[in-house]
């Protein structure tokens, strides 16, 4: 169901997978994709003093791997058979499904083009002291085919850079709490971070698909 349409954007209400099939095939040109990251267990963490329980919706449920893997695979399919033949599609996660989903893309035929590191400069501390502090996230960017001529604006990217080559890693604080504003969904990401990408692999006028946009 399409509940907001103008002449830049359309948005639709539905499962991701239910939606992508009303979609043409190799009608678009840049996908980013930010599905759920499994995180929601019945565990909680420390926030502000607070014991804060981490369960971001039913979107979330911790799952067995096979489930996991399964709705990556699909989901990757879907997105694979709209994507135009030279497209690309980035998907963005962290160590909880990032690494099934990397899977999921060489099963279903893509070819892996960069492992893309958001480096976070403000992340909050590790309060349970027994790990690393989680400063980074992967952005995994493929194309459809080895025969795919993908775009990557090469040129765009080294003046955005001060004439040097871009490197396989973004620097940038998390969200601010003014891109919050209408919500505050729990893997929101930075303008800042989806501006870099669109910029480094499409082109004005072309289509880009999220199929994990939330509410917007």
């Amino acid at each position: 169901m399409t509940y907001f349409e103008n002449d830049r954007v359309k948005l639709y209400l539905g499962d991701c997978l239910e939606v992508l099939e009303t979609i043409d095939s190799e009608s678009v040109d840049m996908i980013f994709a930010d599905p759920p990251y499994f995180l929601s267990d019945g565990k909680s963490f420390y926030k502000d003093g607070k014991l804060i329980p981490i369960d971001k919706g039913d979107w979330d449920k911790a799952v067995s791997f096979e489930e996991k893997h399964s709705f990556n695979r699909n989901w990757i399919r879907a997105c694979r058979r709209v994507l135009k033949p030279n497209g690309t599609i980035f998907v963005s996660g962290a160590y909880h499904n990032i690494f099934s989903c990397g899977v999921a893309l060489e099963q279903e035929g893509f070819v892996i083009l960069n492992n893309i590191t958001w480096q976070k400069k403000n992340t909050p501390p590790n309060f349970a002291c027994r790990y690393f502090t989680h400063s980074t996230e992967n952005i995994i960017w493929a194309k459809k085919s080895s025969e795919a001529k993908h775009t990557f604006n090469y040129k765009l990217m080294k003046e955005l850079n001060n004439g040097k080559q871009q490197k396989d890693v973004i620097v940038g604080n998390i969200i601010s709490p003014s891109e919050k504003k209408f919500g505050k969904h729990p893997t929101q990401k930075p303008k800042y971070l989806l501006d870099f990408l669109i910029k480094s692999a499409s082109n004005e006028g072309d289509l880009i698909l999220d199929p994990f946009t939330g509410s917007s």
